[in-house]
């Protein structure tokens, strides 16, 4: 990941893909001062998807996120009546914010192979998303994590089929094109964080990035 794209997402760890592995990651974050302020249920649900990008779906627990957050576990009670109710409203947040930073900043771009060049650029240098999209795809037999997963999934390939097919593709090819491009982002990601491949280094990755490009963008 880019520093500016690090700096944004606490505890999501120190480098891109490419650069880091699960191990880089904080596994014991330590807690907050106690705190005299309510905490919102949007707060509690940030936690939690903190605690999965380090710790994975298994590790969000009242009690280690009331430690975290210096609070007592009666302001999760306030706002959520069990830990499946938070976990189904923290990736409820996930799949909003990921819809509206990176979908949102690709509308204005018209051009449909400069907004294919945006999304790679964008996608590249993101990070804590990513580590998220990958715990959750350890945890798919947990009811709350299987239809979001195939919620963002599906909308990702429309997304992508619409874009190649602005691009000229027939439908066909936009459909084969997508499906490729998604198993090329879902393969990155498990050889980065979960078979710890060997981290490229700054510029083997930004030179992937440009290859991968070149090779999926259809040209003018």
């Amino acid at each position: 990941m880019s520093s500016d794209a690090q700096t944004k997402h606490e505890g999501a760890g120190q480098d891109r893909p490419g650069e880091s592995g699960p191990g880089d990651r904080a596994a014991h974050a330590k807690p907050a001062p106690e705190r005299t302020g309510r905490l919102s249920a949007d707060d509690w649900a940030q936690a939690a998807l903190d605690l999965i990008a380090e710790q994975g779906v298994a590790a969000v627990a009242v009690e280690p996120l009331a430690r975290r957050l210096g609070v007592t576990k009666g302001s999760f009670y306030w706002h959520f009546p069990s830990r499946d109710a938070l976990l189904v409203a923290a990736l409820e947040r996930w799949e909003k914010v990921e819809q509206e930073t990176v979908f949102g900043q690709l509308e204005p771009i018209s051009d449909p192979r400069e907004r294919l060049r945006a999304l790679f650029t964008l996608v590249a240098h993101e990070f804590k998303s990513h580590v998220i999209y990958s715990e959750l795809l350890k945890a798919l037999d947990h009811p709350a994590v299987q239809p979001v997963i195939g919620r963002v999934s599906e909308r990702r390939l429309e997304y992508l089929t619409a874009s190649f097919r602005q691009a000229g593709l027939s439908r066909t090819d936009a459909q084969h094109r997508a499906r490729l491009l998604y198993a090329a982002y879902v393969g990155f990601l498990q050889l980065n964080l979960q078979l710890h491949q060997a981290r490229m280094q700054h510029d083997e990755f930004e030179a992937y990035v440009e290859h991968m490009m070149a090779t999926l963008i259809p040209s003018a």
